[in-house]
């Protein structure tokens, strides 16, 4: 299997339609799931490479296996709301969503899991108004699309720019029971800040990485990226 897939992701798209006998589509979309699953990277300069992919999964991964393959999932993931409500804006989430602080604001908090156990406790905030238009965000039903297709149907509003920050912090005493850890104990995090088409932020996310996460060097990043080039 590692050879196969060394092996298709590294070849351009036409190599794939020669070698293959498939059409320029298939061979297209064969390459966007081999980058969306994490066995290929594309890299400025140099083109396609093939790499094993790490086991962390975060906002921005979710984002591209969404659009890639309509599942925002790798398989044997699995997801648990673990709460959905409307909620005072921290200092920190005020500063990212461009509200006064204690104003409200709509947050989610999932946990994902798969065989190993809990892969990251995610927590999203959202500006209210978009609470308002998609009142499932505040329901702890599964949403089919994730927050980003949601709030696409309904809004109009699609994230095409996006900032991560990775840091180590201490796990908060609420955070800290979802990931089977003490409260205090330094872990990985993930802050996402994500802007819609009109330059405005849609959505702030942190992610606290569980205890099983093996992650790959290539993965630590702090940058701005443009959403649609994933």
């Amino acid at each position: 299997m590692a050879n196969f897939v060394r092996a298709t992701a590294s070849r351009p798209v036409r190599g794939i339609v020669r070698d293959e006998g498939v059409s320029v589509a298939t061979a297209t979309r064969v390459a966007g799931v081999l980058r969306a699953e994490g066995y290929a990277e594309t890299i400025q300069g140099i083109g396609t490479v093939a790499r094993m992919p790490s086991k962390i999964t975060t906002g921005p991964d979710r984002l591209q296996l969404q659009r890639t393959t309509g599942s925002g999932f790798r398989p044997g993931e699995r997801v648990e709301i673990v709460s959905a409500d409307v909620v005072p804006a921290s200092a920190e989430v005020a500063d990212a969503l461009g509200v006064e602080e204690g104003s409200p604001v709509v947050q989610r908090r999932r946990r994902y899991l798969d065989e190993d156990g809990v892969i990251a406790l995610s927590t999203s905030w959202l500006p209210k108004e978009l609470g308002e238009a998609a009142p499932e965000l505040t329901s702890t039903g599964p949403l089919p699309k994730m927050t980003f297709g949601l709030i696409e149907d309904r809004t109009g509003r699609r994230a095409v720019k996006r900032r991560d920050v990775v840091s180590i912090r201490s796990v908060p005493e609420d955070v800290a029971p979802l990931l089977a850890l003490e409260a205090g104990t330094l872990a990985l995090t993930m802050a996402n800040t994500y802007w819609d088409q009109y330059g405005q932020v849609t959505e702030f996310a942190r992610d606290f990485m569980g205890p099983t996460v093996n992650l790959l060097p290539t993965t630590i990043f702090s940058s701005d990226r443009q959403a649609q080039r994933l």
